[in-house]
């Protein structure tokens, strides 16, 4: 027989959620192997991997060098450790930002699918933003419908990724000073693909051997993620499926219902996920759940489509990407339905443990044991169906016995895009930057990223968090760190009170909370226009700004990117997990010191979430010292 009490201390030290220890023990007593198990089965993991001196960019290898001078201090071809280092984290960089750029791109085509009538179910909702957006790339608006200025408008956008003009509108969005700061480095980007392409050019055996040079272009290519393919994903995305606005909901495990069918949206792209809940709301399919036994259809997002099905619609967010497996674990998930993006490839093992079908929909991300159903815009609405019919026949196949649900589901306030933070300004930043200015507020920071076993689920998000809007900080978040402040419950307007007198007070005025939901990861290019905005109501760059951003918890190659586009357009950012890249000293000095020289921020690393409150502090302090305030 298991022992419960054993369970629950090793859940204690993975998870911070009490739902997430919950269901955690229950994965325990049914046997059932989650990443922290698997990550335990890794240890130790290769050193050489961890410092980045691992080289397996050809055939003549895998090779590495010795991190403390013994040999070899040379791979085959002659790299030394600065580039191997250099490469391996361009290498990753890329990867992240492909990632990002291939997602803008998939919801740009769907935008001009349902411009050109080919898409079904879908509509522009956002007429105002596809004017604002139209007028930045000099489409003309007045008299024409609005299928005609999306056409005509995705097209440009698609534009970008190939672009001939050796620059990405987007970028025009940042203030004079960042784009001349960007141009006299040379890291202005100039097409999405092109960035990226070069990137991968770059790290070939026999091009690029300066590791400085390799990492001017590793900045190039971030800011075409977070300048291009991210924003251009947002803004899409809010054209198509609204602009978020404020609105409340609920989170956590205990979002599952115990008696509906309960079908979890998984992934990054709203395009599937925002026609599953159009699709579900049909009286057909409702009526069917009903005669299958159920009370009726429950959806719940997971990861960061959880987050733009939350935002957006109210839809209830089970958890991060860490609650992937614990919540198949609850034996109350008739279908888990993904796109792409942080899906474990495990993850068909674990729901084939209980009756969860696991329904993949992108040409892209087919994982062995789901059920493949192709999603594509002219199909839409029919693939909706078709998917939540599959969930509403396995609901007779749940074990009752094998249930088990968390019974207090946490309340959060979502919603908070560029526009409804502007909007709740009074149309200006001015009143935020009267409070900056009057020290009511100190400051602000963006905390980003996702979940990794290195350190316990959801600590560093949350311990940053409270630790800076106690100093007066406000805190901005996206993925998977927003979603751990939900389930902490520090995403409503009375968490003000945790907050410091100053930013308590403007919390309360305003009826917010100390740390705002912005969306999924994509969606750090609000953070950037927010930014952006701020900095051009001062007439000053975006690096002038007292502004910091941390990854607490982060492990993917989209984090990277993120953190660098960060970076690069002047924001001081705290990395938890160490990057792969102490085995150079070199590299290290140049992300962690050397480029405040050139960009006015930098790099740090810490894993202790309350001394990285102090290294934020410490920078919004000295960039308020540098503006007089």
């Amino acid at each position: 027989m298991y022992d419960t009490s054993a369970g629950k201390k090793i859940a204690e030290t993975r998870a911070s959620d009490k739902a997430d220890q919950e269901i955690m023990v229950k994965s325990m007593e049914d046997g059932i192997e989650t990443v922290w198990d698997r990550f335990a089965g890794q240890q130790p993991q290769c050193g050489f991997g961890n410092l980045g001196v691992c080289c397996n960019r050809c055939a003549m290898g895998p090779c590495r060098t010795e991190p403390f001078g013994k040999s070899p201090t040379r791979g085959t071809c002659g790299a030394e450790a600065d580039l191997i280092v250099a490469r391996n984290l361009l290498d990753d960089l890329t990867t992240g930002a492909a990632a990002h750029n291939d997602h803008g791109r998939e919801v740009v085509e769907a935008m001009l699918a349902t411009a050109e009538g080919h898409a079904q179910g879908y509509q522009i909702l956002d007429e105002t933003k596809l004017h604002t957006v139209a007028t930045e790339y000099g489409i003309k608006t007045s008299g024409r419908k609005k299928e005609e200025i999306a056409g005509e408008l995705a097209r440009a956008l698609l534009e970008e990724y190939g672009s001939l003009k050796n620059r990405i509108q987007m970028t025009e969005r940042a203030p004079q000073k960042t784009k001349d700061m960007w141009k006299k480095v040379g890291i202005m980007p100039r097409g999405v693909d092109r960035e990226v392409v070069e990137a991968m050019h770059r790290i070939h055996m026999g091009v690029d051997s300066d590791y400085a040079n390799i990492l001017v272009h590793a900045m190039r290519t971030a800011l075409s993620d977070g300048w291009g393919g991210s924003m251009m994903g947002t803004d899409a995305s809010d054209i198509l499926f609204g602009t978020p606005t404020p609105l409340k909901a609920w989170i956590n495990l205990a979002t599952i219902s115990k008696d509906k069918v309960n079908i979890v949206l998984h992934g990054h792209n709203p395009v599937l996920s925002d026609m599953i809940v159009k699709a579900a709301a049909d009286p057909a399919l409702v009526k069917r759940a009903k005669d299958a036994g159920a009370k009726g259809i429950n959806l719940a997002g997971m990861c960061c489509t959880g987050n733009e099905l939350l935002m957006r619609h109210g839809i209830p967010l089970a958890g991060s990407f860490f609650d992937q497996e614990l919540v198949i674990a609850t034996g109350a998930i008739e279908a888990m339905v993904i796109d792409y993006q942080c899906i474990f490839p495990a993850i068909t093992q674990t729901a084939g443990c209980y009756h969860t079908k696991v329904i993949t929909t992108s040409r892209k991300a087919k994982i062995p044991g789901s059920i493949y159903k192709e999603f594509r815009p002219d199909n839409a609405y029919d693939t909706a169906k078709e998917i939540i019919g599959l969930a509403i026949d396995n609901f007779a196949n749940r074990n009752p016995a094998r249930v088990r649900i968390p019974d207090k589901p946490v309340q959060l306030m979502s919603g908070f895009s560029e526009e409804a933070i502007r909007k709740a300004l009074g149309g200006t930043y001015k009143p935020l930057i009267d409070a900056i200015v009057a020290g009511k507020i100190k400051g602000a920071v963006g905390i980003v990223g996702c979940n990794n076993p290195k350190i316990k689920q959801d600590y560093g998000h949350v311990t940053l968090a409270k630790e800076l809007i106690k100093r007066d900080i406000l805190v901005v978040e996206t993925g998977c760190a927003a979603i751990a402040c939900g389930k902490a419950g520090l995403l409503v307007p009375e968490s003000a009170d945790m907050a410091g007198p100053g930013l308590k007070s403007v919390c309360n005025a305003l009826g917010i909370p100390p740390v705002l939901h912005m969306g999924s990861c994509v969606d750090c290019s609000r953070i950037l226009v927010l930014a952006a905005n701020i900095a051009k109501e001062l007439n000053v760059g975006i690096s002038d700004l007292p502004l910091g951003g941390a990854a607490p918890e982060w492990y993917s190659q989209k984090a990277i990117s993120i953190g660098t586009y960060f970076v690069a357009s002047g924001v001081y950012t705290v990395l938890g997990i160490p990057p792969k890249i102490f085995g150079s000293a070199n590299v290290t000095n140049l992300l962690a010191s050397q480029l405040t020289g050139i960009v006015n921020a930098s790099f740090a690393v810490e894993p202790d979430p309350l001394k990285a409150a102090d290294l934020l502090e410490t920078e919004i302090n000295r960039k308020r010292k540098a503006l007089g305030i």
